[in-house]
């Protein structure tokens, strides 16, 4: 009798122990997300910050804004190679290549965004540049774009156009012929 007694005893202190694990392993869970969250919020802002930064590069060569996001990866407006970007980065919240797009003056790229419709963790203490995303609610709202002074809309808005007052962008540059560019070349590098 006194044996099944302490059988039962520690089967409800197994029980019990199983549940405090329960408890300790979901709290866990609950951190790693957070964590792992942190981290794509983390890589958000550092990959914005390269579209931005390539957006502000291109719009300094030519005074234009990018008509797509494959023009920061190779500039065909100049005879050699000019490269903005390595490669179109994907969105670390949503996973996927696709962004939105905050239009130009012509239809142009002034910025991307994620589009992910989640809340973000981060709400304050955002570095230059991404004041802006103070108290957001979304990630879309995370805007990444280089204005240079000119009026800005998201995709799905149409673009104000210049003004009389505001002289219209200047044309893009055609893409050189390979000729051109050897010519180009050989007279900068004195390679020919």
């Amino acid at each position: 009798m006194i044996h099944n007694r302490q059988s039962g005893f520690s089967y409800i202190g197994l029980l019990i122990a199983i549940a405090i694990l329960g408890a300790l392993l979901a709290q866990v869970a609950v951190l790693w997300h957070t964590s792992i969250q942190r981290e794509r919020e983390r890589e958000l802002l550092e990959i914005g910050d390269a579209f931005r930064n390539a957006i502000e590069r291109y719009y300094q060569n030519g005074q234009v804004y990018p008509m797509s996001l494959e023009d920061l990866i190779l500039d065909k407006r100049v005879p050699f190679v000019r490269r903005y970007l390595r490669k179109i980065y994907r969105d670390p919240i949503t996973g996927s290549a696709e962004w939105g797009i905050v239009r130009g003056p012509g239809n142009s790229i002034a910025g991307v965004y994620s589009t992910s419709e989640d809340a973000p963790i981060k709400t304050a203490n955002f570095g230059r540049g991404d004041e802006s995303f103070v108290k957001k609610k979304y990630y879309s709202e995370w805007k990444f774009l280089y204005s240079a002074g000119v009026p800005l809309a998201p995709a799905d808005q149409a673009v104000p156009q210049p003004s009389q007052d505001q002289p219209a962008q200047p044309a893009p540059v055609q893409q050189a012929s390979p000729s051109a560019r050897r010519a180009y070349i050989c007279r900068v590098l004195n390679a020919c």
